[in-house]
Parts: structure tokens; C-alpha cells; sequence
């Protein structure tokens, strides 16, 4: 029997019927009169997924790494200084793409397991009293070991040391799924891409920027070489409800229906399903006597969990069990953590019954490679505390109402 391959990875994640149904249609011309009909609604609504007022949302042909270089290259010159912190792969990608650009980083090196040092920043902010550093980095949701930062607490430490440095924030797995209030925590630029809480395919590179980082882009005058992710050519056409080039159509359809979905199930709502399914996966890593990857729960991540595995067992054994014995994948350990965790991941379109399923594969992937674990032990975890925290049943009834009746 053929059976759809179970996908909880940290990304691309599942892809509702509802968007990949939106995006099954014939391909359409993006210079037609009726294009703009809807593109300029997305570009609006895409702010509120931002929760920002001002500012504009780009939409690039790419993944969230052109994203990330758009935001570089359009607001900042060649031998600036940045600070950085460096605690996972992809807080590390970002790290060498802005040296390999030209800019001179303060780097914070961190601990694997731990987020952006706030203390740290706070004093190098209070330090520079020149203003030399022209931007501050941070990594909200680091996928590769389930760490998410405070940015609420990197802005606090700008305002305290009076800094004008732009803020940078790669949202790249938390937009769509955990908070991310651009303008109460004067974020200038953040980053996302389709794959992630949009519940798209890869293919489109998400970057919001505030008017800060707009009329920084104006002062430049061109001291950092930019063509493919301008800021300028975007904006001259994306005011009409076009693109400079070729847009990728389906995908916008898709995060048209994705936003709507969003939307619809209301933003504050997505972020504390999205908590409360994490909770339940660290009930099960608990329960399996295992330890996250994540250092306190203070950097426990709402998306994704990096689970260590015990001694002696490869994490890459279980990642090829949970594959092809039980038909799941799950997320690899990524340079210093290879080998040594795998990853869960819990974002986008999911539900209770699908974290039971992943855990119930992981249960058996771990113990038939010699992890000593009792099979039910986590997924029983789980389910405990998904009932206890269970407020309405798919009818709408609520639980104990619906239990009362049966």
C-alpha cells in the first residue's frame, strides 16, 4: 500500500489541502490588469501577520537565505560592524553571509543549546557610545537545536543603552507560529520564508522591513552592490501589484489562502496551539527520560524540539528506522549536533493526533535501536496532558460537556 510519507521536520512542513488545492490552478499572467487585484491585499496583509503598521512586506523569488542578503545589502555598507550572536547552524549561516559580505562582526560565540546572550549585548550596546555598530542581529528561533530567543529583551537592551542601531531578527522558523511583533519591539528587519508557519513550499523569501530600514536603504547611495533583492526595483513595481521580474504565481496563491487560514484562526490562537503542542512533546521527551537539546526552558522553542539521544546510539540510526521502517522524517542534527539529536518538528498545520503519531514512531524508531524506553511511556505523556489542556471538541462542544453527554 502506497501511504503518504509522515513530514515532521522543521521544515518544509505539512501543506494543508485547502492552500496546496489553492495553488492547483493553470498557470496566469502576473503582468494582467486583474493581477494587482491580488497582490496589493497581500502585501497588506502580510503586515499583520508582521504586526507592523508602517513599513512593507518583499516577497522574493527565493528561500529565506535571499532574505536574509536582501536585508544586508540593502541597508547596510561594506565595512560596517554588526553584532551577531552564534549558537546553532543557522545563526552561524548568517554569521559567515555577513562577513562574506563585507562587514566587520562583533561576534558573540554562544553555547549550543542557548540563544542570543541579552546581558552580553546590553553591555557591548552601553559600550558603544560612538554608535560604531550600525546593526544588531538576532536569531529568534534557531531550528537547528529548538532554541528561541527574547526579542522583546534585545530591544529593551537597545532602548536602555539609547542605541540606533538597526534591528535584524531572523523569524525564519517563528513568523506564522510564534509571536513576532514588528512594531511594539522595533524590529527593522525580519526575515521568513514560505516553507515554515506560511505552510507553503519552499520558494518564497519573506522580508519585512520598517520604515527605519526604508530610509536607510535611501541613505546608502549605492555603497553595497546590490541587483536581484533591491529593495528600490521592488518597491518601484510592488506599488503597482507587480514584481521586477518573474513572481513565483502559485505560491502566491497559496499564501493568499494560507494568510486567510492565519487569519481566520486568529494569530494570538495559532501561537498558543502552537505552545501548547510543543508542551506535549516535552511531556514525551520527559517521560522517554531524554534531554532537549535546549539548555533551559527559558530557550525551549514553540516550533521545533532537538532531542539528544543517549550515549552510544546514533542519532542518524534512529532518523533511518523512523524513515524506513515507520515511514516518518524527522529533523537531522546539524554540524556540532550531528550524530547527536534529532529533531521534531511542530509547526504549521498540525494537531494533537499528529504529534501522537510522530511521537508514536518515534517511541518505537528509539527503542528498536537499543534505547531503553518503555513504548507508551511518552506518547501516554503526551496524551495526558493534551486532555487535560483540551478546551472544545470539533463540534465546538466543550470537553467535559461533550464527555457528559456521550
Amino acid at each position: 500500500m502506497t501511504v503518504t510519507p509522515h513530514l515532521f521536520i522543521p521544515g518544509p512542513t505539512t501543506i494543508p489541502d485547502r492552500v496546496r488545492m489553492a495553488m492547483n490552478l493553470p498557470m496566469e499572467d502576473m503582468r494582467s490588469a486583474e493581477y494587482p487585484k491580488l497582490t496589493l491585499p497581500i502585501f497588506e496583509d502580510m503586515k499583520k501577520a508582521f504586526k507592523i503598521k508602517d513599513g512593507r512586506v518583499f516577497l522574493f523569488p527565493s528561500s529565506g537565505s535571499g532574505a536574509w542578503e536582501s536585508a544586508i545589502t540593502n541597508t547596510l555598507a561594506v565595512g560596517d560592524k554588526v553584532l551577531m550572536s552564534r549558537f546553532g547552524q543557522f545563526s552561524l549561516l548568517w554569521v559567515d553571509m555577513a562577513e562574506r559580505l563585507g562587514l566587520k562582526v562583533v561576534l558573540c560565540d554562544e553555547e549550543w543549546g542557548t540563544g542570543v546572550p541579552l546581558e552580553k549585548y546590553a553591555d557591548i550596546l552601553a559600550k558603544d557610545t560612538a554608535h560604531e555598530i550600525k546593526a544588531v542581529f538576532a536569531t529568534h528561533n534557531e531550528t537547528a537545536t529548538g532554541v528561541s530567543s527574547d526579542i522583546a529583551g534585545v530591544r529593551k537592551a537597545m532602548d536602555a543603552a539609547k542605541h540606533p542601531a538597526l534591528l535584524m531578527v531572523d523569524g525564519v522558523s517563528a513568523v506564522g507560529s510564534l509571536d513576532m511583533r514588528m512594531g511594539e519591539w522595533g524590529v527593522d528587519c525580519c526575515v521568513s520564508g514560505s516553507q515554515k508557519g506560511f505552510m507553503l513550499p519552499t520558494g518564497l523569501g519573506i522580508l519585512a522591513v520598517s520604515q527605519k530600514a526604508l530610509d536607510a536603504n535611501k541613505s546608502l547611495n549605492g555603497r553595497m552592490n546590490r541587483c536581484y533583492f533591491s529593495f528600490e526595483d521592488m518597491i518601484k513595481t510592488n506599488d503597482l501589484g507587480y514584481f521586477p521580474y518573474t513572481p513565483a504565481t502559485q505560491l502566491i496563491r497559496g499564501l493568499r489562502t494560507s494568510l486567510d487560514m492565519l487569519f481566520e484562526e486568529g494569530l494570538d490562537n495559532v501561537f498558543a496551539r502552537h505552545t501548547r503542542l510543543a508542551t506535549g512533546v516535552r511531556a514525551a521527551v520527559d517521560a522517554w527520560g531524554l534531554k532537549l537539546c535546549a539548555k533551559e526552558p527559558k530557550w525551549h522553542s514553540d516550533t521545533v524540539s532537538a532531542i539528544f539521544v543517549p550515549e552510544g546510539i546514533d542519532a542518524n540510526a534512529v532518523l533511518k528506522t523512523a524513515y524506513y521502517r515507520y515511514n516518518t522524517s524527522l529533523g537531522t542534527g546539524l554540524n556540532k549536533v550531528a550524530g547527536k539529536v534529532f529533531r521534531i518538528g511542530h509547526l504549521g498545520a498540525l494537531d494533537e493526533f499528529m504529534v501522537g503519531g510522530v511521537l508514536f514512531a518515534v517511541e518505537m524508531a528509539l527503542k528498536d535501536c537499543g534505547v531503553n524506553i518503555k513504548l507508551g511511556s511518552g506518547t501516554g505523556a503526551a496524551a495526558e496532558y493534551f486532555s487535560k489542556t483540551a478546551t472544545k471538541s470539533a463540534t465546538g462542544v466543550t470537553a467535559p460537556a461533550a464527555a457528559k453527554a456521550a
